[in-house]
């Protein structure tokens, strides 16, 4: 997209603020769908789906110049195992036991791919039956493994992505997956990490998702306060156990199609079910629209466990740095790391404003690149949104109590730049 077209949007940009995020009920359950791509363009999807944090379906139209739906997939719209096989078959990928529950989830292992392709068949081959359960093949870092493979391509929709922007400039980690499975392979009740948005487009096969928007989960909570494992069990119509849950409303559900990709707020929670042998991708990422979620999301969880440690708190000289130690172990992430995402997001946009963009950027897949794509507006835009979460952190008694030498800059420098930086851009 180029700089014209979101030149046009500026009211909306400078219109929306966090206060418009949230919990949003759809009439009658409906998602849209999109069918149109080609003259749906992304300031359409930021103001009708990012900004008001509601789903929708894109049509197979957008997946079906994809190396992976070329190739992946059989005439008869089946996994293509040879193929698979032959491009990824010494791979070592991590596998779900959708059978068992342990701890609120699904235990997992490391297989190699060969191995869990020939289970597939002969899970198939037995009427979908197997003494080792149903294992379906989950979160596994397929474009980090094989970046040379023609699988994907990013749609712009979801090229605002912070977290795989961040976690690309660290070398440390991403959030693009591949998932594989047969039919009733399935995903537990569960929201995205860090209350991230999500993205998952079907390669092949059919998948059912049962939706609840941001602030239904409430309703969905045990006497203990604890989420449900499987949201359609008999025992959540026990008042005595789940007290609440005849306040809910019934969950928002789609059927997702060989080739659509679906689109999931930040902050709902879901429950997906693959109704036939099934490939998907799936991006989690965070922008400019939910940050202030992410952010909420982290003060949530560091709460929690202060809370369930708080017998500690005389006794331990570091009790605050332990807090933060624990909450990384759960989350990935701790308050000084979330400042340092803040500090690359930022300095990538504001480069980008006080320098241009030199050709060699532009022609590669890089941040700065996807920066320029969706224009200098969407930069300020993206910093007046690090501003405000930037200035909630630094006010934070639990973020202060930490040890801040070692950020650089330190918080009041880097939001005196930024400040600056957007001031500049709008002259």
């Amino acid at each position: 997209m180029d700089r014209a077209t979101f030149a046009c949007s500026t009211a909306f940009f400078r219109d929306y603020n966090s206060s418009s995020q949230g919990a949003f009920c759809l009439p009658g359950g409906h998602v849209d769908f999109i069918e149109k791509v080609e003259s749906f363009t992304y300031s359409d999807f930021f103001r009708d789906y990012l900004i008001p944090n509601h789903p929708c379906i894109f049509s197979a139209k957008i997946t079906e110049d994809w190396g992976s739906r070329r190739n992946w997939v059989t005439w008869d719209g089946k996994p293509n195992f040879d193929h698979l096989l032959q491009k990824f078959g010494e791979a070592v990928v991590p596998v779900a036991n959708c059978d068992v529950k342990e701890y609120n989830s699904n235990p997992k292992e490391q297989l190699p791919f060969k191995e869990y392709i020939k289970y597939w068949k002969e899970y198939i081959k037995n009427g979908y039956c197997s003494s080792r359960g149903c294992l379906y093949l989950k979160d596994w870092h397929l474009s980090r493994a094989f970046p040379e493979q023609d699988v994907y391509t990013t749609p712009v929709y979801f090229s605002s992505d912070w977290l795989n922007e961040y976690w690309d400039a660290i070398a440390v980690d991403d959030y693009r997956f591949v998932y594989m499975g047969p039919k009733g392979s399935w995903t537990p009740f569960h929201a995205d990490v860090f209350r991230s948005y999500s993205w998952s487009a079907n390669i092949c096969g059919r998948k059912k998702w049962l939706l609840y928007p941001a602030g239904q989960e409430e309703y969905l909570k045990d006497r203990h306060g604890n989420l449900p494992f499987d949201v359609t069990a008999p025992d959540l119509q026990d008042r005595s156990v789940y007290p609440r849950y005849n306040q809910s409303q019934p969950p928002v559900e789609i059927v997702q199609e060989a080739g659509e990709i679906v689109f999931i707020p930040s902050g709902w929670h879901h429950q997906v079910y693959n109704l036939e042998d099934t490939i998907s991708i799936n991006h989690n990422w965070v922008n400019g629209c939910n940050v202030a979620i992410m952010w909420c999301f982290l003060q949530d969880e560091l709460a929690a466990v202060q809370r369930e440690i708080n017998e500690w708190k005389d006794p331990i000289d570091d009790w605050h740095l332990q807090c933060q130690l624990i909450m990384k172990s759960c989350t990935g992430i701790d308050y000084k790391e979330f400042y340092n995402f803040l500090k690359v997001i930022a300095e990538n946009r504001i480069s980008v404003l006080e320098n241009g963009l030199d050709d060699e950027a532009s022609a590669k897949n890089t941040p700065k690149a996807a920066i320029s794509t969706l224009g200098m507006l969407h930069a300020v835009f993206d910093l007046k949104r690090t501003v405000k979460v930037l200035t909630s952190l630094s006010a934070n008694e639990d973020f202060k109590k930490l040890d801040l030498t070692s950020l650089s800059p330190p918080p009041e420098a880097l939001l005196h730049h930024l400040k600056a930086a957007i001031d500049t851009a709008l002259l």
